[in-house]
């Protein structure tokens, strides 16, 4: 089982809340991400406990291959881990965005696209977000309302509760609003096309650049009625919030002792937790795990017993 230094990563929109939840002794500012597990190039994140600590985790992928990630998954990545793990406090709203699919992403020179999700944490009462489009537009009218700055007017706003989960395939037009408290589960990728930033100016007076042509060849124009992703929360099982190609996500909230059982699955296992506190036992070792704690498990891992009162992510491939 795997710990990892995380990556906090000061923005102009960073927040207060990630140290806190996290229980880290640093006076940092404006953190705005804590990249929890990475192997993102130049922001790996590193072990932090255990014989093989202070080896990068693309090291740990190299070294250990399909023990690490699982056989099918070391087939189809290599050596590059293929989830990207993060928290992220919004103190200010983000620039709206939108990421290419893994076909469109190869076309324009990208190694690959990016879907990801977001599952709320404790936002600030109000907080919103935009995810997807609530009414029909083209390409043109898309370019249109960005020149005139109504885009926001075509997106579905959501306020965001505790608990609220997001999912955010590759092409659908999405933006974090002020107040926002999320963890994010992402394909390892960093290809993000900037639509609008509120014509808002950075540190130096400039306005960010916007990426409207390949965002434009990005976006996916379908309509859905909702946006939100509904599920049944429920005591002491695990309960699925998303499924696709890219993740399999789940959510369990315990009060008793629970038994994981992975002997059938082939993919590394990620455990997120986000709210209360207690240990994991697996490979004949024990973990301390809490709200704010991230936890690898390699795929080798055949059963994991969860104790304690605590509520928590899990994440394959």
């Amino acid at each position: 089982m795997y710990k990892f230094e995380p990556l906090l990563k000061q923005t102009l929109w960073g927040g207060d809340k990630i140290i806190p939840f996290k229980h880290l002794k640093t006076r940092l500012e404006n953190v705005g991400e804590s990249w929890e597990i990475s192997g993102v190039r130049d922001n790996e994140t590193i072990v932090a406990n255990g014989k093989e600590k202070g080896k990068s985790l693309n090291e740990l992928v190299r070294e250990q291959k399909g023990d690490l990630v699982g056989k099918e998954n070391y087939e189809r990545f290599g050596d590059e881990f293929p989830l990207l793990i993060k928290f992220i406090d919004a103190r200010q709203d983000l620039s709206i965005q939108v990421h290419p699919n893994d076909e469109i992403a190869h076309r324009q020179g990208k190694p690959r696209g990016k879907t990801e999700m977001w599952y709320a944490l404790t936002p600030t009462p109000g907080a919103q977000l935009y995810n997807g489009l609530k009414q029909k537009i083209t390409s043109e009218q898309y370019k249109e309302m960005v020149e005139n700055d109504t885009i926001t007017d075509a997106l579905a706003r959501y306020e965001v509760h505790e608990g609220d989960v997001f999912f955010i395939p590759a092409g659908r037009i999405h933006a974090i609003g002020a107040g926002c408290f999320v963890a994010e589960i992402q394909q390892t990728s960093d290809v993000t096309y900037r639509i609008y930033d509120f014509k808002r100016k950075d540190k130096d007076g400039h306005y960010r650049e916007l990426h409207t042509k390949e965002a434009a060849e990005s976006i996916d124009y379908t309509v859905l009625p909702n946006y939100r992703a509904g599920y049944e929360p429920k005591l002491n099982e695990g309960v699925q919030l998303v499924e696709c190609p890219y993740f399999t996500t789940a959510v369990y909230d315990l009060t008793e002792p629970m038994t994981l059982d992975y002997s059938e699955l082939d993919s590394f296992v990620i455990l997120i937790g986000v709210k209360g506190e207690g240990r994991i036992v697996a490979n004949g070792e024990e973990l301390e795990f809490k709200m704010g704690d991230t936890i690898l498990l390699p795929a080798t891992t055949e059963e994991v017993k969860v104790e304690g009162t605590v509520k928590f992510l899990e994440t394959y491939v």
